[in-house]
């Protein structure tokens, strides 16, 4: 079982298709047979890990009722002073990393403020409706590139099989044709802009060539680039 607490930035978790995103003051417990996914927002960010295994319970039951609470994979939020109490610890910790029973006791503390202090918060489910700005803004920032169902589903936290169900539940596309719009989108206010040329808009905007831009372009707009290009000429 693993104890998670955000201590600096924001990062994206999600738990077995359940997430949040984790803050200073917040986590999560994730239980062993959970599957874990996540990701830093804010650069730099600094999550605290907590290892438990159940050796120690008979000595600390407090480990005991921490394994309780991880079946349900909770997320929790603590008070201020409550994290500072556990900044405090870790700072103890990093400073002897060699010390064992110092990161043990440490741990311990850890998890009896936690079990003393913590409160669930509000979580939202992976298998409802996806963020498509999240995704929109991916596609965006590598449209140069080639754009795999496997990236656009690990953007917003998905096994690739989830994504492409969900994606094409809610858009009523598939993630491909999806990405082909957005890149045709994005060549036509190039051309617009009447200030670049099609093989440097066929480049910039991620087709494999110039015959699958004008394939792709004239497919979607019903005319082709050079036409579509005389309009703004």
């Amino acid at each position: 079982m693993q104890v998670v607490i955000g201590l600096k930035g924001s990062v994206e978790f999600d738990v077995s298709g359940v997430g949040n995103r984790i803050e200073p003051g917040q986590g999560c417990v994730v239980s062993p047979d959970s599957t874990h996914v996540f990701g830093g927002i804010d650069k730099p960010s600094e999550i605290l890990v907590l290892n438990v295994t159940r050796d120690s319970q008979s000595s600390y039951p407090a480990i005991n009722q921490m394994y309780q609470l991880s079946e349900s994979d909770c997320y929790f939020g603590m008070s201020s002073k409550t994290i500072q109490l556990i900044q405090m610890l870790g700072e103890e910790v990093h400073t002897s990393p060699d010390d064992l029973l110092l990161a043990q006791a440490c741990s311990h503390t850890i998890i009896a403020l936690l079990l003393k202090h913590i409160c669930p918060f509000q979580t939202y489910s992976r298998i409802g409706r996806l963020d498509l700005d999240v995704v929109d803004s991916y596609i965006e920032k590598h449209i140069q590139n080639r754009i795999s169902v496997n990236q656009l589903a690990g953007s917003v936290f998905l096994s690739e099989s989830q994504f492409f169900n969900q994606f094409k539940k809610q858009t009523g596309v598939t993630p491909h044709q999806y990405v082909l719009a957005k890149r045709v989108e994005y060549a036509k206010r190039l051309i617009e802009n009447n200030t670049f040329n099609l093989n440097y808009v066929s480049d910039i905007t991620g087709f494999s060539g110039q015959s699958a831009f004008t394939h792709a372009f004239t497919k979607l707009e019903g005319i082709s680039p050079s036409q579509y290009k005389k309009r703004y000429s």
